[in-house]
């Protein structure tokens, strides 16, 4: 018998913690409740409002924020490429320029016959003209040259 009356007391206490916790969850519901604060005071109620309304517009401008950082870092990135890409191309240019200058200086013997002089050693003399009537020049001896030979490529 002591073990018959154990069982209904634990079942008893069962449904006893039970109601306590219903009624523990009615009354938490019930004391939250937003309609029953706003009549309480109602300086409170527009207080939380108000609060909450600020939370969120701090919210949105966060993400309006972080939107834009994304969008301007991403178009950075892009000016950036494109400025890289500049700087290597005007290098590959610089090197070409030198390598042909370095071809003409060592295909043209007029840096070699020159000595250095002063100003009060040159003689000034005017062009003379060809039996055809043109005139000769050196450049154009120099590209005519130049035309027939291969072009090396790289850089």
């Amino acid at each position: 018998m002591v073990a018959a009356l154990q069982q209904r007391s634990v079942t008893a206490n069962r449904a006893v913690s039970r109601a306590r916790s219903v009624r523990t969850l009615e009354l938490i519901q019930g004391s939250l409740s937003s309609r029953k604060v706003a009549r309480q005071s109602p300086v409170l109620a527009g207080l939380h409002r108000a609060a909450d309304g600020a939370l969120i517009g701090v919210l949105v401008a966060a993400a309006l924020m972080s939107a834009l950082t994304l969008h301007w870092q991403h178009r950075w990135t892009i000016a950036f490429n494109r400025l890289e890409t500049t700087r290597s191309l005007a290098h590959r240019l610089t090197e070409s320029t030198a390598m042909i200058e370095r071809h003409l200086l060592v295909e043209t013997r007029l840096p070699q016959s020159m000595v250095p002089t002063k100003v009060a050693n040159l003689l000034y003399l005017d062009r003379s003209a060809n039996p055809s009537g043109g005139v000769v020049s050196g450049e154009s001896q120099l590209l005519s040259q130049l035309m027939g030979q291969p072009i090396n490529h790289g850089y």
